[in-house]
């Protein structure tokens, strides 16, 4: 068996990579000519070079292999245009896409994201729950989808995931969450009490590869996330809890702070400046994002295990060992 991944040197492309070949898969990885390919082989990875906005490098690393595991986004990248994320989440997908056709390719594994739901209310909703994407990242994945979802009903063996908020040993994106919850700098915006559902990448790994295996799973779509539902006041106690802090106190009102957001955005982005504030950074605050994962526990086996207070402070001592935190030092009367 032989699977080609894109995204291998992201996050979840990576431990992907590792753990189909812990299974004896043979990996072969799409990445650019700026990505660290020494490394990707020196770990037993074949490499093809090549761009997802591409389609010759596209349907030529997808030569002779089994199963398409398509990973690799544009993820709110700084500074980019919008037609950046098209090109690279829509007009990659579509290429990913018919080079399977070409290929005849067993199955392809296409990662969204329950961001293409938006904001969802406070009961958990399904896999059925409408599209309400609140940016550009999130609309393109939306439009990516939908190419898949009908490739799919037309014959391309295909299975559709949406992971939650992936986190866990080796991912940086919540350490602007985690370093002012250490400094006692974090400011909570609004109550506190929106849903937030996460993810530890182990968990969601075994996910994926569940989708890679499941015949009953070709032509559906499944919500991959972690249990149980967490609101944002429990999301940063757990955190303090994991770096040994007191929890924050102190509170600020959503509404100004989301509309000074909002301000900032349009005076700076004709100016091509990057804004102080970003409204997607306040939607974190006030965005509801409850799921259930029914679908993927009955059709596919998947039980997450890892709970959140756990996967943080494993992802804690993660940063403490790479430098990325600090250790303090105690006083011997200071209270722990």
């Amino acid at each position: 068996m032989k699977a080609l991944i894109t995204g291998v040197t992201g996050f979840t492309g990576g431990h992907v990579a590792k753990a189909l070949q812990a299974r004896g898969v043979a990996v072969r990885a799409l990445v650019r000519q700026t990505a660290d390919a020494g490394r990707l082989r020196a770990m037993g990875m074949e490499v093809a070079d090549g761009d997802l906005r591409d389609a010759d490098a596209v349907r030529g690393a997808m030569a002779g292999v089994d199963q398409v595991f398509h990973i690799g986004a544009a993820f709110r990248v700084a500074g980019q245009p919008d037609a950046y994320y098209r090109d690279v989440n829509v007009g990659g997908t579509r290429n990913v896409i018919d080079a399977a056709k070409h290929h005849r390719v067993q199955r392809v594994v296409y990662c969204s994201t329950i961001g293409v739901h938006g904001d969802v209310g406070r009961a958990p909703v399904d896999e059925t729950a409408p599209f309400n994407p609140g940016d550009i990242y999130q609309a393109t994945k939306v439009e990516a989808e939908l190419l898949a979802a009908d490739a799919f009903a037309k014959g391309l063996p295909g299975v559709i995931f949406r992971p939650g908020g992936i986190y866990g040993p080796g991912d940086t994106r919540f350490l602007k969450l985690f370093k002012p919850i250490y400094r006692g700098r974090f400011v909570m915006l609004g109550s506190g009490n929106v849903h937030y559902q996460l993810v530890y990448i182990d968990d969601l790994v075994r996910g994926i590869l569940l989708c890679g295996e499941k015949e009953n799973a070709l032509g559906n779509v499944y919500i991959l996330t972690g249990e149980p539902v967490i609101t944002l006041n429990e999301f940063v106690r757990y955190v303090a809890d994991a770096l040994d802090v007191p929890p924050p106190k102190w509170r600020a009102p959503l509404w100004p702070v989301k509309v000074a957001a909002h301000v900032c955005a349009a005076v700076c982005r004709p100016l091509g400046v990057s804004p102080p504030l970003y409204p997607r950074r306040v939607d974190f605050f006030c965005k509801e994002r409850a799921f259930t994962i029914e679908k993927a526990k009955r059709e596919l086996g998947f039980n997450p295990v890892v709970e959140p207070a756990e996967g943080l402070r494993r992802t804690a001592a993660w940063y403490f060992e790479q430098g990325l935190l600090i250790p303090r030092v105690r006083a011997a009367t200071e209270p722990r």
